[in-house]
């Protein structure tokens, strides 16, 4: 890195490679791109396996065990599901992390108006300003609460609205049976739709897939439509429970 000449001579100063890497916009911004989604599989696969109620409490219950025995006998009981697990969480601490970067680093920037940076050329400012700081802001917020209420309901059994019960399909018809556990979880859904939205796009805009007018045409449909699929797979399952359809 070039330094301010003395006597003339400029002196270079090199950078390590890892301290590059920790500070370099573009690595953050394709880390949040790729880590993004991986998280966008995973809720893929994760909605996957909410639909199974659809089928019953053997299928569902079945596809529940499933995931504990994948592997065996070459892992040991539930070995995929934690390494699963571990990969998700470093893809979530790591896209929590160069989010938490880049935003200061932007505000910084602009003086305090960080969220500029998510703007679309083609929207009114403050429409833009609006629509980025919610989805990729609060809405990350609003996720990062809704997951930790989701795993200690449906996953760890910690608290259980409307019953407890040792099996899945049971926990999750006791409750999404309450009506203010089905409209809490659709609200978290919708800042997940919102956040998938603008996420899936920006990932695939910083990988270089919005070169052309058509391309950005086409990412865009896509971005609408992950968005669109994902969270009406998942509200699905809580609707059809609340109004009487399965359970």
């Amino acid at each position: 890195m070039p330094t301010e000449p003395q006597d003339g001579v400029i002196t270079v100063r090199p950078i390590s490679t890892r301290r590059w890497v920790l500070h370099s916009t573009v690595v953050l911004k394709a880390a949040m791109a790729v880590t993004g989604l991986i998280m966008v599989l995973y809720l893929v696969v994760h909605m996957y396996g909410n639909l199974k109620v659809f089928s019953g409490q053997a299928a569902f219950d079945g596809y529940a065990r499933h995931l504990r025995t994948m592997g065996t006998p070459l892992l040991p009981h539930a070995g995929a599901l934690w390494i699963i697990r571990v990969v998700l969480l470093a893809s979530v601490l790591i896209h929590i992390g160069a989010a938490g970067v880049l935003w200061a680093r932007a505000r910084r920037a602009t003086g305090g108006r960080g969220s500029r940076r998510y703007a679309s050329r083609r929207a009114p400012r403050g429409v833009q300003r609006t629509y980025a700081s919610f989805t990729m802001r609060w809405g990350g917020v609003v996720v990062a609460l809704f997951v930790v209420y989701h795993l200690l309901h449906l996953t760890w059994n910690t608290i259980h609205p409307g019953g407890p019960s040792e099996s899945p399909y049971e926990r999750m018809v006791n409750g999404f049976g309450v009506w203010w556990v089905t409209v809490s979880y659709a609200v978290a859904l919708l800042a997940v739709g919102l956040h998938l939205r603008h996420g899936f796009w920006s990932a695939f805009a910083t990988l270089g897939a919005n070169t052309s007018v058509h391309r950005r045409r086409t990412l865009d449909g896509a971005a609408v439509s992950v968005a669109v699929v994902i969270t009406a797979g998942f509200l699905l399952p809580p609707i059809a429970i609340l109004s009487g359809w399965v359970g």
